[in-house]
């Protein structure tokens, strides 16, 4: 079992940057793929970025590619996503989330392949 609890939400003007931190329980979080999705009101869950076990590999959805970095810390237990150049669009409710696989996959790119779920943190950006 692994319980994920995020922080470093909140409310930044448009260019600005956030940095969500997702911490992590349990003895075996670096045999986990670690993801972040968000979800806007009104919207279905979508992903943003996702990081195998090492670090080695990540993922990025083409709407934040080039703005937001996905790294972890298999020491501290803990994934953080730096996000810069933030624009109103970016804002949503953002979720880490933990999958029983270590390398990332075609799966990666989807909710329903995650097993454990943070309770979310809220990123709201004004224009």
């Amino acid at each position: 079992q692994v319980q994920l609890v995020e922080s470093g939400g909140g409310l930044v003007q448009a260019e600005g940057s956030l940095r969500l931190s997702c911490a992590a329980s349990g003895r075996t979080f670096s045999s986990y793929a670690m993801g972040w999705f968000r979800q806007a009101p009104g919207k279905e869950r979508e992903f943003v970025a996702a990081i195998n076990w090492s670090g080695s590999s990540t993922f990025y959805a083409d709407s934040v590619k080039g703005r937001f970095t996905i790294s972890r810390d298999n020491a501290k237990n803990t994934v953080t996503l730096q996000m810069n150049s933030l624009k109103p669009e970016d804002t949503a409710v953002y979720y880490c989330a933990a999958v029983r696989r270590p390398s990332l996959y075609y799966g990666s790119y989807h909710h329903y392949t995650y097993d454990y779920w943070g309770q979310g943190t809220q990123v709201t950006v004004s224009s």
